[in-house]
């Protein structure tokens, strides 16, 4: 602590699973000092193997890095005052509970923010509050299809609508709410005021995905159906080489000049009457992505990546997770870091992506244990020790075991 841009910037974090606690990971990583609540049986990706330790699963440790425990059984009022005894002391209060809930606990925005006109309190939300799914449940794969990632699968080629592979939309929300929290953070900066920010996870997959495929339907009336030809195509994917997969990128007129020269063929670029221009090769997009595939299947992926890289022309390997981890640049760049955790023994964490040139790297905390510095972020809030026993004893706060 103590070092990084947000450093000096105390952060109550009420969240549970991935959109929230990938938020708050981020402000850590920044030099915020975030200080994660949880109830007594533990936020949920604890239990996620694989682990070594019950309630240190492996999506745990790497979402919660750099944070400091706090373990609460809130149904309790000692717990409850406890908890705003702890909010009154921090800059921003960022929850995914449900409102009515919040409000229930007396930890909803409006009460904390009367308290403290300077706060910033970040609701995390499934769907905006002052709209008719205000009330629905939300989770990633239920934003992904609402809306409308899974459905453009179809479009690619599957035989149903599919999820992407990851957290795609906890991830994106996530993203979200820090760029919300450091707004609103820099206007009190200005003003001397805090604000609730709101973010839906509806509402960013939304923009997210018609942001690129709105197409036709942004005119009035609509022209198609929307949809970006190319994103959609059922041939943009990894070309097969002779011998395994390789990235490429052929997007503007000078790249495809190159392709086809590169290859020994430059005169396509003139007799090929849909390599004319931009807008000529969308229209023939599929045909094209399916002719460079067969091109691409006649060499092997080293033979293909020495001549691409020759001709400055955009192309990578496509990894696998082992490979991804052993990536030359990413080792070279520091990103796999090897740490010895308290309990937890020797594990390689990931370095934070966005360096700051004012700041070497940021210390961070090890994952916590489940309410692993209960004792003293309560001793900050200004409870005393025969106070703090109290809840200890009405197990009202859970220590480690």
């Amino acid at each position: 602590m103590g070092a990084g841009p947000l450093a000096g910037i105390r952060v109550l974090d009420m969240t549970t699973v991935l959109f929230g606690p990938y938020a708050t990971q981020l402000l850590a990583e920044m030099g915020a000092e975030v200080i994660k609540l949880e109830a007594p049986e533990g936020d949920v990706t604890r239990h996620t193997e694989p682990a070594r330790n019950p309630g240190m699963g492996a999506i745990f440790l790497t979402l919660n890095r750099g944070k400091r425990g706090l373990c609460l059984d809130l149904k309790q009022p000692a717990a409850r005052d406890a908890a705003l005894a702890v909010a009154k002391t921090c800059d921003v209060v960022i929850s995914n509970v449900r409102p009515r809930a919040l409000k229930r606990l007396g930890l909803d925005s409006a009460t904390l923010r009367a308290a403290d006109p300077r706060l910033v309190f970040c609701a995390l939300v499934g769907f905006g509050q002052d709209g008719p799914y205000a009330e629905k449940p939300a989770y990633d794969d239920l934003i992904q299809g609402i809306g409308g990632l899974a459905h453009l699968a179809l479009a690619q080629g599957a035989t149903a609508p599919r999820y992407a592979p990851f957290a795609l939309a906890d991830r994106v929300g996530g993203m979200h709410a820090l760029s919300g929290i450091l707004a609103a953070l820099l206007e009190r900066s200005r003003t001397g005021l805090g604000q609730e920010v709101e973010v839906p996870m509806f509402e960013v997959m939304a923009s997210m995905v018609l942001g690129d495929h709105m197409g036709g339907l942004g005119f009035e009336p609509p022209t198609d159906q929307g949809g970006y030809a190319r994103l959609i195509s059922p041939d943009r994917k990894p070309y097969a080489t002779r011998d395994g997969f390789i990235g490429v990128m052929i997007y503007n007129q000078a790249q495809w000049e190159r392709f086809f020269a590169a290859i020994g063929t430059p005169e396509r670029m003139t007799t090929d009457p849909r390599l004319l221009n931009h807008t000529t090769r969308l229209r023939h997009i599929d045909e094209l992505y399916a002719e460079l595939a067969a091109i691409f299947a006649t060499r092997g992926t080293a033979e293909w990546l020495a001549l691409l890289e020759a001709a400055d022309l955009p192309c990578a390997p496509v990894h696998d997770l082992p490979s991804l981890r052993a990536d030359p640049h990413l080792n070279a760049r520091g990103f796999f870091q090897a740490e010895q955790h308290p309990s937890e023994g020797a594990l390689t964490r990931m370095a934070a992506p966005v360096r700051f040139s004012a700041h070497g790297e940021i210390p961070r905390l090890p994952t916590p244990r489940l309410g692993e510095h209960g004792r003293e972020v309560l001793r900050e809030a200004g409870l005393d020790e025969a106070a703090i026993a109290a809840l200890v004893q009405a197990r009202a706060l859970i220590l480690p075991g």
